[in-house]
C-alpha cells in the first residue's frame, strides 16, 4: 500500500523524534550522574562513567543504557541504519548487564566480567562513530542542502572525537598511574566527551537545530 503524504511525514517526525531522544539522553548521562551522585551520596567525581554502577546512581547508569538501546533497536531507516543500530543497541544493554569491576576487591569474576564490559563498551562507541562519520554523513542524489553541508561538518567533528577520546583513553590506561593524573579523573571526561559528541550528533540528526529550510526540502522525504 503506497504511503500517503501525512503517513511519510508521521514516520518522519517518527524518525527525527528518536534521534532527538538518543541526543538528549547521551547529552544528559554524564550531568546527571555528577550531580546526582554529588547531591545523594557525596562529592567528588568517580574515575569513569561504569564506576557509577557502583554509587546510587546505578540505576540512572543502567536505565539510562537500557534507554539508548530501545531506541536504537526501534530506529530503521535503511538497512545499514537497522544493522548497525541493533548492533548499538545490543551493545548498550551488555555495557549494562556486565558491569565493570569495582575500584577495590574485584574478585576474579569480576574482573573478567569488567573485561566483558569494556569489550562491549568499545563496540557501543565505535559503532556510534561509524554513524557520525559515515552514514549521518550520506547524502541524497540531488546532493547536500547548505545546512546539511553544516551538519556534516558537525558529524564528522563529533565521530571524530569520539574516535580521538577513545584512543586517549587506551593511552591514559598505558601510562604510569600518577596520583595527579589520576585526581584529574581523564578517563571519565574522555568518556564524557565521547558520550556528548555521540549526543549532539544525534541531536543535530534529529533537525533540533540546522534544520534544512523549507524551501529546500522535498515534502515527505527525509533528507539524508
Amino acid at each position: 500500500m503506497q504511503a500517503t503524504p501525512n503517513t511519510q511525514r508521521s514516520l518522519v517526525l517518527g524518525y527525527l523524534g528518536l534521534r532527538r531522544m538518543i541526543g538528549l539522553i547521551g547529552i544528559m548521562l554524564p550531568i546527571v550522574l555528577i550531580f546526582g551522585r554529588m547531591i545523594f551520596e557525596s562529592p567528588g567525581i568517580k574515575d569513569s562513567i561504569s564506576v557509577y554502577y557502583y554509587s546510587v546512581m546505578r540505576d540512572i547508569f543502567v536505565g539510562s543504557l537500557w534507554a539508548i538501546a530501545v531506541f536504537l533497536f526501534s530506529y530503521r531507516y535503511d538497512s545499514w541504519d537497522d544493522l548497525l543500530g541493533d548492533v548499538a543497541g545490543a551493545a548498550a544493554i551488555c555495557v549494562a548487564i556486565f558491569p565493570t569491576a569495582p575500584d577495590l576487591g574485584a574478585t576474579e569474576l569480576q574482573m573478567i566480567i569488567g573485561w566483558v564490559h569494556l569489550l562491549f563498551a568499545v563496540c557501543f562507541f565505535i559503532t556510534l562513530a561509524i554513524f557520525a562519520l559515515w552514514l549521518f554523513r550520506k547524502t541524497s542524489p540531488d546532493g547536500p542542502t547548505p545546512k546539511k553541508r553544516q551538519r556534516n561538518k558537525v558529524y564528522f567533528v563529533c565521530g571524530s572525537a569520539i574516535v580521538l577520546c577513545l584512543l586517549l583513553i587506551v593511552l591514559v590506561q598505558l601510562l604510569p598511574r600518577y596520583p595527579w593524573l589520576q585526581a584529574l579523573h581523564p578517563v571519565f571526561w574522555f568518556e564524557s566527551l565521547a558520550i556528548w559528541a555521540f549526543g549532539i550528533a544525534w541531536f543535530v540528526k534529529g533537525e533540533t537545530i540546522l534544520k534544512d529550510d523549507a524551501s529546500s526540502a522535498v515534502v515527505g522525504v527525509e533528507p539524508r
